[in-house]
């Protein structure tokens, strides 16, 4: 399982992807973030499910722990440009 520190970084900084802005407020933050964390996570979007995003559109591509790491590198990216 994808290990999320819960930080809110991801949520905060949707407008840096297209493929998120059904859930952008307007302003770059998701319409479902309250603090940092998710107020729908039970039935969030798949595009917010790291896990499942692997098993259906990733698996064939790349073994998990490197996709894990990809997403690694991004919320990293996403944490120091709010650092």
């Amino acid at each position: 399982m994808f290990k999320c520190d819960c930080c809110g970084c991801c949520c905060r900084n949707l407008n840096k992807s297209e493929l998120y802005s059904d859930l952008d407020r307007g302003d770059g933050v998701c319409k479902y973030l309250s603090g940092n964390l998710c107020s729908i996570y039970e039935n969030r979007p798949l595009l917010c499910r790291v896990d499942e995003c692997y098993d259906l559109y990733f698996c064939n591509i790349m073994e998990r722990k490197e996709y894990y790491r990809l997403n690694m590198v991004e919320c990293q990216k996403l944490k120091n440009m709010e650092g």
